[in-house]
C-alpha cells in the first residue's frame, strides 16, 4: 500500500514488526531513521524523509497494521514560544511613494534559532490575522526591510495544499500527476505589510521580487526548485489587488471549512485561490507522469487471499478505495451473478459505498485490471509456451440501457445497444487460463455505422480491426518481461489481417502469431490462391481430434487430413505493405457422417516454424485451445451476469466489469485446476471454514474432518451443489455448475458462521 508517497509491502511491514519485537522500547525517531535507510527514502536534497516516515508509521499504527510503542516524550510548543518571544523594535509610520523608502531589501530567515526568526514570529503573531503558524512541511520565511525606515513586513512559503479542486483543474492534474509533482508547488502561506506602512505598490513589488529569488532559495535548501506558487485570500478581509497587480491568476475558491486549524484559528467562508507559475512550461512539467511499464510495481508478498494477490498492486492513492475493491471482489466471487443490492445483503451503507466506488473518477477499468495483468505475468513466467487468445464479444444492455456511453451492437433493424469487449486471455497449452493480458471496451458511434462503404479506404488505425494489433502490442509488452516464455497470439478468422502479420514480421524475436484464415478473403500466395495451393499439397498425415458437444451438435471424434507448406502472403491490392512468409497448416475432415452439417476445415497461418507433421498437429492443438475464451465469455455473461448490471453510465459499467472479469477468470481457473492438479489439498484455494462446511453438507457428517480433501474432490463437491450429478459418464464438472455451486457454498458458509455466533446465546438455562 502507498502511505505518504512510499510503498509499504508486506515484507516491509513484517520487517518493522520484527524490529519492534526485538527492541520493544525502540523510539519512533530511531525507527523512522532505520526505515528511511533501509528503503533509501530521501528528499531531493538527499536527506532522510524522517517526518514523512513518522507520519506513515502513525497511519499504519492507526490502521492496526503495526503496533508502535507509546511515546515517552510529550512535546509542547508553549515552552519554545516563551523562549523565542522578543520585544518588537519601535516601528515608524511610513507613507508616500516607493522612492521614499530607499533601498528595499528582502531578507531570508536562515535559521529558526536566529534573531530574524524571532522577529518574524513576533511580527506575524501581533499583526497577521492567522498568527505565525505552525507552517506545513518545507518552508522559507522572509523579512522586508527599508534602508531608511527599518522593518516593513514579512512573508513565508510552505508546503502546498494536498488536494485543491480549482487548482488541480486549472493545471490539468490527474491523481497520478498530483502525487508525483505536488512537492513542486509551494504555498505563499503568510504575507504581511505592517499597518504602519502606507506605501502604494509596495506589496506587489515585494511579491514580484520575492518570487524572482524563491526558486533558487528553495532549491538551495531543499534540492528542488518549485514550479508553481499558490496562495489564499480571505475576500471578507482583503480584495486581492496586490496579487492581481503582481500578475497572479485567480482560479476559483476553496470549499468552506468550519473546523479549526491546528493553531486554533477558526475560518468561516471560502477563500479566493491565486496561482503564479514560475516557469512558462509549468503545465508540461507538472503534467508529466512516469510511464507505466509491466513489472515496475512490486508484488504482494504473503497476500491474505486470492483477492489481494490479484488486486494488491492497484494504485488508487486512497487506501479506502483499495479496501472497498477487495470487499466487492470477495462478495462478487462468493455470489457470482447476484446483483449489487443482493451482494450487499440488505445493507444500505454497503450498497451506497459500492455505487460511490463505481462512480469515483479514480476507478476505471484500466486501473483496476492493471494489477491482475501484473499477477498474470508472474504466472506466465512459470511456463515455456503460453497462448494469448484474443476475441471479441458483445455486451447487450438493451433491456436496461445506461443514460450515456453505449452504442449499437447489431443491425439497424435489431436496435440493440451495448458495448463491445475485446479481451486477450493467457492460456497454457493444456488449456488452463492464467489471466487477462489486455482488455479493450468501447461503444460504436451510431453515425459512423452509416458510413460502411467509406471504411474500405481508411487506414487500419481508424478501423475497429485495430483491436487485433493493440492486443498484439500488449502481448509484446508482456514478452519483454517474460524472455524465457514463448508467447503465441491466437486469433480466429476475423484476425486474418495482413497488417497483423506485417507487424509481427517486424519483431522476429517477439510474440508469434497463429491465425485461422478466412476463405472469403481470397488470399494470394505466389500468384495462386492460398486454398488452391494448400489443397494441392500432399497429406502429411492424419490426426484425430475430439469435438465436444455444442448446442444441438453431438460430441464426436473427427479424423483430419493435415497438409503443411511454407507460403509467402501477398498484401492486398492498394496497400503498401511488405510480403510476409509464414507456415500454413491445412486440416480438413474429409470423411464424416451425414448428420455433421459443418465438417472441420481449418487453414491456420502461423509465424511459428512448422515443418513436420508432429509440429502441425501441435499447432492444431494450440488453435483448439482458442475455445477456452468462448467458455470464458459464457461465464462472464451467464455466470457473472454482467449484462444485468444497472449503473447509469458506461464508465461505471466498465469499472464494475473489471471486477467481474477477474471473478469469471477465477471461476474458470479453479475449474481447470481441479482437472490439472487434482491431488493438491483444497485448502490452497478454500478457507478452512469453507471446506469443512462443504464436506459436512455433502457427506452429512456432523464431526468435521481433520484433513482437507483433495482439490478434485472439493471441485466435484462444489459442482454437486450446482447440479453436477457425478455419474460415471459425466466426466469432470464444467464452469456452469461451478459458479452455481460457489453461490450455494457462500450461503452455507454464512449460515454456519451465523449459527456459531448465535450458539452461546441459545446455551442458556
Amino acid at each position: 500500500m502507498d502511505v505518504c508517497g512510499q510503498y509499504f509491502s508486506r515484507e516491509v511491514l513484517d520487517w518493522i514488526k520484527g524490529e519492534l519485537l526485538v527492541e520493544p522500547a525502540l523510539s519512533r525517531r530511531v525507527l523512522s531513521r532505520r526505515i528511511c535507510a533501509w528503503l533509501n527514502w530521501r528528499s531531493p536534497s538527499g536527506r532522510y524523509q524522517e517526518m514523512s516516515c513518522r507520519k506513515a508509521l502513525l497511519i499504519l499504527h492507526r490502521r492496526g497494521l503495526i503496533v508502535l510503542p507509546s511515546s515517552t516524550v510529550a512535546y509542547t510548543f508553549q515552552q519554545c514560544r516563551e523562549r523565542t518571544e522578543m520585544a518588537l523594535p519601535e516601528l515608524m509610520e511610513v507613507s508616500g511613494s516607493l522612492e521614499t523608502l530607499g533601498e528595499v531589501e528582502i531578507v531570508l530567515v536562515s535559521s529558526r534559532y536566529s534573531v530574524h526568526s524571532r522577529l518574524w514570529n513576533a511580527l506575524m503573531e501581533k499583526y497577521h490575522y492567522l498568527g505565525r503558524g505552525p507552517l506545513c512541511g518545507a518552508q522559507l520565511r522572509y523579512l522586508v526591510r527599508s534602508a531608511r525606515y527599518g522593518w516593513l513586513g514579512g512573508l513565508s512559503f510552505s508546503g502546498a495544499t494536498w488536494r485543491l479542486q480549482a487548482r488541480d483543474q486549472w493545471i490539468g492534474w490527474g491523481e497520478a500527476a498530483r502525487q508525483v509533482h505536488l512537492q513542486e508547488v509551494v504555498c505563499n502561506s503568510r504575507f504581511l505589510i505592517l499597518p504602519t506602512v502606507q506605501v502604494p505598490n509596495l506589496a506587489s513589488q515585494v511579491l514580484s521580487r520575492t518570487l524572482h529569488r524563491l526558486p533558487a532559495d528553495w532549491e538551495r535548501r531543499y534540492g528542488q526548485a518549485p514550479v508553481l506558487v499558490e496562495t489564499f485570500v480571505d475576500p471578507q478581509r482583503f480584495s486581492g489587488r496586490s496579487y492581481q497587480a503582481a500578475n497572479w491568476t485567480y482560479v476559483g475558491q476553496t470549499a468552506a471549512r468550519s473546523d479549526p486549524h491546528r493553531n486554533g484559528k477558526i475560518l468561516e467562508g471560502c477563500k479566493d485561490i491565486y496561482l503564479y507559475p514560475l516557469r512558462r512550461d509549468f503545465r508540461e512539467v507538472l503534467g508529466r507522469v512516469p510511464e507505466y511499464r509491466l513489472g515496475c510495481r512490486p508484488g504482494v508478498t504473503s497476500p491474505a487471499d486470492w483477492v489481494e494477490e490479484e488486486f494488491g498492486r492497484v494504485v488508487f492513492y486512497d487506501d479506502r478505495l483499495s479496501r472497498r475493491l477487495y470487499q466487492l471482489a470477495r462478495d462478487f466471487y462468493a455470489q457470482p451473478g447476484v446483483l449489487i443490492p443482493q451482494v450487499c445483503k440488505g445493507s444500505e451503507a454497503k450498497m451506497k459505498g459500492a455505487y460511490r466506488f463505481f462512480k469515483n473518477d479514480r476507478v476505471d477499468m484500466a486501473t483496476v485490471l492493471r494489477s491482475h495483468v501484473e499477477a498474470t505475468v508472474e504466472r506466465i513466467k512459470q511456463h515455456r509456451v503460453v497462448l494469448a487468445v484474443q476475441d471479441t464479444t458483445h455486451l447487450n444492455y438493451t433491456a436496461h440501457p445506461p443514460e450515456v456511453g453505449v452504442g449499437p451492437i447489431n443491425t439497424t433493424q435489431d436496435g440493440a445497444v451495448g458495448l463491445l469487449l475485446h479481451d486477450t486471455m493467457a492460456l497454457t497449452v493444456e488449456g488452463t487460463p492464467l489471466g487477462l493480458l489486455d482488455i479493450q471496451c468501447w461503444a460504436r458511434d451510431a453515425e459512423e455505422r452509416r458510413k460502411r462503404n467509406e471504411r474500405k479506404g481508411l487506414p487500419i488505425e481508424e478501423k475497429e480491426s485495430m483491436k487485433w494489433l493493440r492486443s498484439y502490442h500488449a502481448v509484446l509488452e508482456v514478452a519483454v518481461v517474460c524472455p524465457k516464455t514463448q508467447l503465441v497470439s491466437v486469433g480466429d478468422r476475423e484476425a486474418d489481417l495482413h497488417e497483423l502479420f506485417a507487424e509481427a514480421a517486424k519483431r522476429p524475436d517477439g510474440p508469434k502469431l497463429l491465425v485461422r484464415s478466412e476463405k472469403s478473403r481470397n488470399r494470394q500466395v505466389e500468384e495462386v490462391r492460398l486454398w488452391e495451393r494448400m489443397s494441392g499439397m500432399p497429406v502429411a498425415g492424419y490426426q484425430e481430434m475430439y469435438c465436444p458437444r455444442s448446442g444441438g451438435r453431438a460430441a464426436r471424434t473427427a479424423k483430419l487430413s493435415v497438409r503443411l507448406a511454407t507460403v509467402t502472403l501477398q498484401p492486398p491490392q492498394g496497400k503498401r505493405l511488405p510480403e510476409v512468409t509464414v507456415w500454413a497448416v491445412y486440416a480438413k475432415e474429409e470423411e464424416c457422417a451425414e448428420a455433421v452439417k459443418e465438417p472441420i476445415e481449418w487453414m491456420l497461418l502461423t509465424t511459428v516454424e512448422t515443418t513436420t507433421f508432429e509440429e502441425g498437429c501441435e499447432r492444431l492443438g494450440w488453435y483448439a485451445r482458442r475455445w477456452g475464451i468462448e467458455v470464458y465469455h459464457r461465464i462472464i455473461k451467464s455466470g457473472c451476469r454482467i449484462e444485468d448490471r444497472q449503473l447509469g453510465s458506461a464508465d461505471r459499467l466498465e469499472a464494475c466489469l473489471a471486477i467481474d472479469l477477474v471473478v469469471a477468470w477465477r471461476i474458470y481457473w479453479l475449474t481447470q485446476q481441479g482437472r490439472e492438479t487434482p491431488n493438491l489439498p483444497c485448502d490452497v484455494f478454500l478457507s478452512e471454514t469453507e471446506w469443512k462446511v462443504l464436506q459436512a453438507y455433502i457427506h452429512r457428517e456432523v464431526a468435521p474432518a481433520e484433513k482437507p480433501p483433495l482439490l478434485r474432490e472439493a471441485v466435484r463437491m462444489i459442482a454437486k451443489l450446482g447440479g453436477f450429478l457425478g455419474r460415471k459418464g459425466d466426466g469432470e464438472p464444467g464452469t456452469t455448475t461451478m459458479w452455481r455451486g460457489l453461490q450455494h457454498l457462500a450461503a452455507l458458509t454464512e449460515w454456519y458462521l451465523l449459527a456459531q455466533s448465535l450458539a452461546p446465546a441459545r446455551a442458556g438455562p
